[in-house]
């Protein structure tokens, strides 16, 4: 399957073209089939070239076959990756070297490079036998480093011990010959395993100051190698052991590991100071797009920022100028496009994405306070056109109970009929008048205006003397809101007359007590309110045919507002009861 894909892909492609296709995709083959192979080859070309001297010829054949293995095996470029002009010119300097130069210096700096990138395979290994295999290869290049190629950087070194040299030239090929041999079966096949940078960096810096370190102390003390090299490791081990105890927060201290944090975090720029900037704009500036706008003038300031761009749904702009070098950064909805002076390292590309992420977090917290602007306003209008509604309902409700009295009245009837008239007209117009000037002015709402209790109460009996209803009062005296007991007080007549129009034979009663300001209850004998709308009915809006919820809820929170408190005090068959009175007048509960 695989060849006919190969031969579907080549075809109509130059000649020259299927020969390189061909050729990769055999080396893939190769790799992916014993991936150790080449490692195990690639060692045992160098130790054929090292083992007996570098200065004859072969030796030079060896080393010019080696660094052709190692190119197969090399976990820098990918195979199918093409190389630039620079990274050819690099290979043949290196390759040339190699082949030309015959010094030990460069052959310990070579296999010290090999030795980290070996060492930093590890970290990144997924299987098993790749650990095993990598481990074993950086186990054979520091011995071959320690035991052969230090020992020959000494000029006045003889190699009078057959036994050193017998192990170095017979027995370090066995780790070699272990590492092709291994068993790799086909479902671990994962191709060339990446490489950790800041890893192998650091072991070939460990290894060059074991090299070095061994070299010097032995010129100087002029001891033996073996005692130098055992001063260095111990010195090297103790820096190490000094280190990891630094590292950690130990007795108040904070630590290198969070002293290098803090430098990467902060690098280029003060940190705090640009928080501390961001947070003055996120309290100075309402609208999010103007907020992104001075936050990214900030950013600005630093000395290796040319210009900024940004994209939001709802918006673009930029400051500053362009450059040759971008960088790209995103966050939910903000995109962000950086030009800076220079290529920018990759703690400069972590700061940069840490601060990305700080400013798409205030922009979106900009954005929850636009939309909670956006519905506390229109919860606004909601509220006062659905209580001026009610009360424009109310009036109409009025003024039907006129036409209806006028229609009915006889010629006997006249008198009264004008008088109630005369008492009515007056009343409801002041209260239309009222409920324009709210709609008006909306903001004049809060004024409270008290009214006589006694003018309030003659009022209501006035306006709704009929037979199935019974007003009752006690000690009527004192200063009431009068707009809000006319509005619970016309809901809940409203809402108790449909429920009569409905169940022939309902009464309805009102009590009312100058006590706390006034209290108000209303009664009527019909059915009881559905358990499931009783429990909802003051405290949400609740849809009903018959208009209960809606009007009662604005009461209700116009009643809270003002210190009043409206509850439904009995639910029962032939006892349903609402009553308005102060918050702390401790009135019943809820009957079943």
């Amino acid at each position: 399957m695989q060849y006919n894909q190969l031969s579907t892909t080549v075809a109509g492609r130059p000649e020259g073209s299927r020969v390189k296709l061909s050729f990769a995709v055999l080396q893939q083959r190769l790799l992916g089939a014993r991936p150790q192979l080449w490692l195990a080859l690639m060692l045992l070309a160098l130790h054929g070239a090292l083992a007996w001297g570098i200065s004859e010829w072969w030796s030079r054949g060896l080393l010019l076959a080696h660094f052709g293995l190692f190119l197969l095996w090399q976990p820098v470029w990918r195979g199918e990756q093409a190389l630039d002009g620079r990274q050819a010119i690099l290979v043949v300097i290196v390759g040339v070297l190699l082949t030309v130069w015959n010094s030990w210096w460069l052959m310990a700096v070579w296999i010290a490079v090999l030795f980290a990138l070996v060492g930093g395979n590890v970290t990144g290994a997924q299987h098993r036998s790749q650990r095993v295999a990598a481990s074993l290869a950086a186990i054979y290049l520091l011995s071959l480093l320690l035991m052969w190629v230090v020992p020959h950087l000494f000029i006045e070194q003889e190699y009078e011990y057959s036994l050193l040299v017998t192990v170095v030239r017979y027995g370090l090929p066995g780790l070699p010959l272990v590492i092709a041999v291994m068993p790799f079966t086909a479902e671990r096949r994962s191709g060339p395993v990446a490489i950790d940078l800041f890893y192998s960096l650091l072991l070939f810096l460990l290894v060059c100051a074991l090299v070095l370190g061994s070299f010097v102390i032995k010129e100087v003390n002029h001891g033996n190698y073996p005692l130098a090299l055992a001063q260095t490791l111990f010195g090297i081990a103790l820096m190490l052991t000094a280190l990891s105890w630094l590292w950690s927060p130990r007795s108040g201290f904070v630590g290198i590991g969070h002293l290098l944090s803090r430098y990467l975090l902060s690098l280029g720029m003060p940190f705090e100071r640009w928080v501390q900037g961001i947070a003055d704009v996120a309290v100075a500036e309402i609208q999010p797009e103007s907020f992104v706008a001075k936050a990214l003038a900030n950013m600005r300031e630093l000395p290796w920022v040319a210009g900024v761009e940004w994209q939001t749904p709802h918006g673009e702009g930029s400051i500053g100028a362009n450059s040759g070098f971008v960088t790209n950064q995103a966050f939910q909805d903000l995109q962000l496009k950086f030009y800076t002076r220079w290529s920018l390292s990759p703690p400069l590309i972590l700061h940069l994405k840490l601060l990305t992420q700080i400013l798409g977090h205030f922009y979106e917290a900009k954005q929850r306070e636009q939309l909670q602007r956006q519905n506390a306003y229109t919860q606004a209008i909601h509220d006062t056109g659905a209580r001026l509604t009610h009360d424009v309902k109310n009036l109409l409700q009025s003024l039907k109970s006129l036409c209806a009295a006028a229609e009915s009245s006889a010629a006997a009837e006249t008198d009264a009929l004008n008088a109630l008239i005369r008492r009515q007209l007056p009343q409801i117009t002041q209260r239309l008048t009222t409920t324009l000037e709210k709609l008006q002015a909306p903001q004049r709402e809060a004024t409270v205006v008290r009214v006589s209790a006694a003018h309030w109460w003659e009022s209501l009996k006035s306006r709704h003397a009929r037979a199935d209803v019974m007003f009752e009062a006690v000690e009527v005296s004192g200063m009431l809101p009068g707009e809000l007991f006319d509005s619970v007080a016309e809901n809940l007549l409203a809402n108790a007359f449909t429920k009569a129009q409905r169940e022939a034979g309902t009464r309805i009663s009102l009590r009312f007590e100058a006590v706390d300001a006034g209290r108000l209850t209303v009664c009527d004998s019909g059915s009881p309110i559905p358990r499931d709308v009783a429990s909802r009915l003051l405290l949400a809006p609740v849809s009903s045919q018959t208009g209960l919820g809606v009007g009662l809820y604005q009461a209700a929170m116009q009643a809270e507002r003002l210190g009043y408190r409206l509850e439904l005090v009995a639910n029962q068959p032939g006892r349903v009861c609402f009553e308005l009175g102060r918050a702390s007048s401790g009135a019943s509960t809820v009957g079943a």
